[in-house]
């Protein structure tokens, strides 16, 4: 439960940031941060779709800023 709470609170940050006009740089850390929250999260559950969308989402991630 601890992990979903983690997920849910990376989750508030971001939208906080994006209030707040945060710089495209410090959302994708945070998003990336989200991945890896979510990552331990799938790996408990041990979900193959909540798998499937950390691995989804990590991808997207890797892909250059422009």
């Amino acid at each position: 439960m601890d992990e979903a709470r983690a997920v849910l609170a990376r989750l508030g940050r971001i939208e906080e940031l994006e209030r707040e006009g945060a710089p495209p740089g410090v959302l994708l850390e945070e998003l990336r941060g989200l991945v890896q929250a979510a990552e331990v999260w799938a790996r408990l559950e041990g979900d193959e779709r909540a798998r499937t969308a950390v691995e989804r989402c990590d991808a997207a991630l890797a892909q250059p800023v422009a």
